[in-house]
């Protein structure tokens, strides 16, 4: 075995025992370390994935070297080798942008905490990815769920303990409903390694047995980690949770906690029920109507709202639609569609929520959207950076936004069932539609000038580049990213069809 392929293994135990490291450094020390574990475990990833191209297969990592069923297995292919290397990307560069707001909104005896909590969520997310073992996984569900909620509530104000509270009721709601799932199939199967158990109800499927128990399961599993991922109706939790918490917080739960915990479920579809036979239960039909359904009515939430980070949290939900629409296609193409916009809104959603962070500094610390009139000129690189996002988001040409919805066309015209394709095409019509009113609208709030006599009596600040170099590389980096993935779509979708082939 090549050195490089202990990688996984050794990024998992690295994030997650610097945790307990950092709860006994000072908050300044376990900043760095937080940050020199990112760093290191993103190029062990990377060297992963590029071992990984290198022999074109996929391997299996055996810890203990206890053969199956009872030793715990890693799995790495492709796909979890650029998810892995891209949470890590995401990550930095949240961290990064976040800084000043961690100094001033959280107290200096508990900075080190915020640290432990991002170092464990960053190993759930790890294990997420890489994880051969379905208990295991559900073990890490646990530990993620636990740290999110930690870096909601750090803020300790009114809202932020009220939203981590919600948070972790329908967290906690969906874990069971997961673990309920994981125990059917356990009966069933009496396996939890996802390959022993995929051959299994392989076999069980083709008897035409306990169709109805496999049913059960398959929509157990998929309505707690819908419930996870706030996919419409179960979204109640979310906008608070975004909204209120820390710039980090948010960044880091929009773009990366509910993105893991979706990646699961391809992994439980592909890898440990087969994607046909979840095509024949119909539970994708039923997350291609939730999938629809979110994404509209996470955008009218969005036009009503005036708290700017509320918006920008609504949104999430309409982009969470899309995701379970493409799984809801029942094709390779709807999945490949859903896994690049899990790419493509985790660096656009994370960009918006530092690039706000700077035009509300600039506007009295105000989330108000009238508040927010002229802040473009006040931070000329967050007014850049909110636009590039909004026109992502919108599915403008050159930016990623504009790829995923080509490819969920592209995916819904192509979709055997044709009662899908009308709804499908409908539904991102009228999505982009209302994408554009409200994202645009805030565009042109923060390019409108304000009256130089209510400049003077509000005495806003102007901000430079050189003020916050941190917060500036961040965005200049999200930018980039938004980009290339907009530019440079093709390598990147061939990957992840490179990587359902080797699930497959």
């Amino acid at each position: 075995m090549a050195f490089v392929q202990n990688f996984p293994f050794m990024s998992i135990i690295l994030s997650l025992f610097s945790g307990p490291l950092c709860s006994i450094l000072s908050g300044r020390k376990a900043k760095w370390v937080n940050a020199a574990v990112i760093v290191i475990i993103g190029g062990m990833s990377a060297a992963v994935l590029g071992f990984v191209l290198g022999t074109g297969q996929e391997y299996v990592y055996t810890m203990g070297h206890f053969p199956a069923p009872w030793g715990n297995e890693i799995r790495v292919g492709v796909l979890e080798a650029v998810m892995a290397v891209f949470f890590c990307v995401i990550m930095l560069l949240c961290m990064l942008g976040g800084i000043r707001e961690r100094e001033e909104e959280i107290e200096d005896t508990k900075q080190n905490l915020y640290y432990i909590m991002v170092n464990l969520l960053l190993s759930s997310l790890l294990a997420l990815i890489y994880t051969n073992d379905l208990f295991t996984a559900y073990v890490f569900v646990e530990i993620n769920t636990i740290s999110a909620c930690g870096l909601i509530m750090i803020r300790q104000n009114g809202r932020t303990l009220v939203a981590a509270t919600r948070y972790m009721i329908m967290s906690l709601l969906g874990s069971g409903l997961l673990l309920l799932g994981i125990c059917f199939l356990y009966d069933l199967t009496g396996h939890l390694l996802m390959s022993n158990i995929r051959e299994q109800v392989a076999l069980i499927h083709a008897n035409g047995s306990y169709h109805i128990p496999l049913l059960v399961a398959v929509g157990l599993m998929s309505v707690g980690i819908a419930i996870k991922s706030a996919l419409y109706p179960f979204h109640s939790w979310l906008p608070d949770a975004y909204g209120y918490s820390t710039l980090s917080s948010a960044s880091i739960l929009s773009s990366l906690v509910s993105k893991g915990y979706i990646f699961l479920l391809v992994k439980i579809f592909y890898r440990v029920i087969g994607f046909d036979i979840v095509r024949d239960s119909k539970v994708i039909n039923v997350l291609f109507v939730f999938g629809i359904v979110g994404m509209i009515m996470g955008s009218v939430s969005a036009i009503k709202e005036s708290n700017i980070r509320r918006m920008i949290s609504y949104s999430s939900i309409a982009q969470i639609g899309y995701i379970y629409m493409g799984f809801g296609l029942g094709t390779t193409a709807g999945i490949v569609a859903s896994i690049y916009h899990i790419v493509s809104h985790a660096a656009t959603k994370a960009l918006l929520f530092v690039a706000v962070s700077g035009i509300t500094e600039v506007s009295g610390d105000s989330t108000d959207f009238f508040d927010l009139t002229g802040a473009g000129y006040r931070n000329k690189l967050s007014g850049i950076a909110f636009t590039v996002g909004s026109l992502s988001m919108v599915g403008i040409p050159v930016f990623s936004g504009f790829i995923s919805k080509l490819l969920f066309a592209q995916a819904g015209v192509g979709v055997e069932n044709t009662a899908k394709m009308l709804p499908t095409l409908i539904a991102l019509a009228i999505s982009t539609v209302l994408n554009a009113v409200y994202f645009m609208k805030t565009v042109i709030r923060l390019y409108t000038p304000e009256k130089k006599a209510v400049l003077e009596k509000k005495q806003f600040k102007q901000v430079k580049m050189t003020e916050e170099p941190a917060k500036s590389f961040a965005l200049i980096c999200f930018i980039v990213l938004n980009l290339f993935l907009g530019l440079s779509s093709e390598p990147i979708i061939r990957l992840i069809e490179n990587g359902l082939n080797m699930f497959a």
